[in-house]
């Protein structure tokens, strides 16, 4: 692979990747906590986390299906946002701050500053 071929990849990216990942994590044990049952436990930690990475694959991830870019912002919004509320649900207050505030962050970088990409899309 020639330097220009190499993907354009900085620390903000590496992050955002970790961010995703935390989400998952975070929106499965949330999902875990719904309903009374074992089932239903089991079930909402599987589809909770499955339906953000089937919605992430098809509208925000950087290979999507659908390239719009205000389907992309809005499930960002929808799967980071619900991460960082299913923070308060399953973590310490001070964690779940702590995770809320890199969420944030870390999501406005890469729509404003020098870690900045394009939302054009289509």
């Amino acid at each position: 692979m020639s330097g220009r071929d190499a993907p354009d990849v900085n620390a903000n990216d590496v992050l955002a990747f970790a961010v995703e990942v935390l989400a998952v994590v975070l929106l499965a044990a949330w999902g875990a906590t719904l309903g009374t049952t074992p089932a239903a436990h089991v079930l909402g930690g599987v589809l909770v986390p499955a339906a953000a990475i089937v919605a992430w694959s098809l509208f925000a991830a950087p290979r999507a299906v659908v390239r719009v870019s205000a389907l992309a912002v809005a499930t960002k919004v929808l799967v980071l946002g619900g991460a960082a509320l299913a923070s308060f649900a399953v973590l310490p207050p001070g964690w779940a701050v702590t995770a809320t505030v890199v969420i944030v962050v870390n999501t406005v970088l890469t729509w404003i500053g020098p870690f900045a990409r394009p939302l054009s899309r289509g």
